[in-house]
């Protein structure tokens, strides 16, 4: 690379530093820091100057990509080697993304056949930060079904997979997000901290959670968790519907059957072995 070439690179670095986001700059970052795990995939390690000839840049752009990667536990670096490697933070990102698809692949079976012989929407939800967002969905065959909710991310403690996944975050996490002012969407929403700490309380003790109307007028559903290996509840599925065939007299089957499709996914998932 000239010197021009790299003076030119250096002014680049500094475009990117007082750039907002979204602008070409930015997004070159973006492509360039992903460029760099893909090296690293490659060759298994390297040092900053092999990196920075890897992607045509100064070593200093590379060394500052490097050292947001390290930040967020992405790469990590050999002290004694002064080798940059793939961080434990990838594969926690790998992780998670291999559960998703893990629940996705097992809970097709699942989440179809109870559709089919309960005639209402089935739905797979994992947590999504401060939310529930849905990855595998079942239609149900009834004549009036519940709306399209796949990839949308739903309000944890307005919907019945959101208070299941609430329920079973860690007490710091679950305390934090009750500390929060919460939406109210209807005039049945739950929004005080301790009425829907008792809530979360029952869903744990009950196996289950129900929303009628909470998040949508007319609208109900029912969750139970889904557990992996370890016993973590990672996912839940649910069955929703308009609350004129989700009444008080169906609801003990739904959640017998809902229970009991959470606990067979949560086999498929190894827990239990």
């Amino acid at each position: 690379m000239t010197r021009t070439q790299r003076q030119s690179d250096s002014g680049e670095d500094h475009q990117e530093k007082s750039s907002g986001k979204g602008t070409p700059s930015a997004v070159q970052s973006v492509d360039r820091a992903v460029s760099v795990l893909e090296i690293l995939a490659r060759l298994g390690e390297a040092g900053v100057t092999e990196i920075a000839d890897e992607l045509d840049v100064h070593k200093s752009t590379a060394f500052r990509l490097l050292g947001v990667l390290e930040n967020r536990g992405l790469v990590a670096q050999a002290k004694d080697r002064g080798k940059y490697y793939l961080g434990a933070g990838v594969l926690r990102l790998a992780g998670a993304a291999a559960v998703r698809l893990d629940i996705s692949q097992e809970g097709v079976p699942i989440c179809r056949e109870l559709a089919d012989e309960l005639g209402e929407t089935v739905n797979i939800a994992v947590l999504d930060d401060d939310a529930a967002v849905n990855i595998m969905q079942a239609r149900g065959t009834a004549s009036v079904t519940a709306q399209n909710w796949l990839g949308r991310r739903t309000p944890l403690h307005a919907t019945s997979s959101g208070k299941v996944l609430l329920a079973h975050m860690t007490p710091t996490l679950r305390e934090g997000f009750l500390a929060r002012t919460l939406p109210r969407f209807t005039d049945r929403t739950i929004t005080g901290a301790v009425t829907l700490r008792a809530e979360l309380e029952a869903v744990v003790g009950e196996g289950y959670g129900v929303t009628v109307e909470e998040l949508e007028l007319g609208l109900a559903a029912v969750a139970a968790p889904v557990r992996a290996h370890d016993g973590k509840v990672i996912a839940a599925i649910s069955v929703s519907g308009p609350v004129y065939r989700l009444n008080t007299d169906r609801l003990p089957e739904l959640t017998k059957r809902t229970v009991a499709a959470g606990a067979e996914l949560s086999r498929r998932m190894g827990y239990g072995f």
